[in-house]
């Protein structure tokens, strides 16, 4: 499959783990630190055959791109003032027999001393696990680590989630997660 040898031979990237059956959770992907980690994610997507969906605003699916960004598994979200995204996403998950979210949990590319909690608030509101996963770009290895339930304790589940990302260097290693 050509997604699977541009992966593994061309950028010579490599999967460890698994990646887990469940129908439904929130696929906390870190550290986001360039444009580049969407390419990785949609070939590991496209190779191993599961739906992962993405949020994007409402705007980006106009009639000229909708088909594509829904191809790709984007869903769009209001994400004016009034409108809750994180309301949004679990009304995608109540709506759907298989939705699996990759978010961010930093929300943004630039670097970041700790994780926004919307990743949290949405596996926890639609009950529905966190599935870690690293992009290691020093070992060139996406890695998918063990599934996470919360307990309702976000500030504690949220600093056991913040460890499993703890010294992985993104694309732009400056910009990667480490608490200080």
């Amino acid at each position: 499959m050509i997604s699977r040898f541009i992966f593994t031979k061309i950028f010579k990237w490599q999967l460890e783990g698994q990646f887990p059956s469940e129908s439904k959770m929130v696929i906390a992907v870190a550290p986001h630190t360039h444009w580049m980690d969407f390419i990785l994610a949609v070939l590991v997507r496209h190779f191993l055959k599961e739906p992962i969906h993405f949020l994007g605003k409402k705007e980006l699916f106009n009639p000229l791109s909708n088909k594509l960004f829904r191809a790709l598994g984007g869903m769009p979200v209001d994400r004016s003032a009034k409108n809750n995204t994180v309301a949004q996403a679990v009304a995608y998950f109540e709506q759907k027999k298989v939705f699996r979210l990759a978010l961010a949990p930093e929300g943004t590319r630039k670097k970041v001393k700790e994780f926004k909690s919307g990743f949290y608030h949405i596996a926890h509101n639609a009950q529905v696990p966190i599935f870690p996963v690293a992009f290691d770009f020093e070992h060139k290895k996406m890695i998918f680590h063990s599934l996470f339930y919360t307990t309702g304790n976000k500030e504690k589940d949220i600093l056991q989630i913040e460890a499993i990302f703890e010294g992985v260097k993104g694309r732009i290693p400056e910009n990667s997660f480490f608490k200080d």
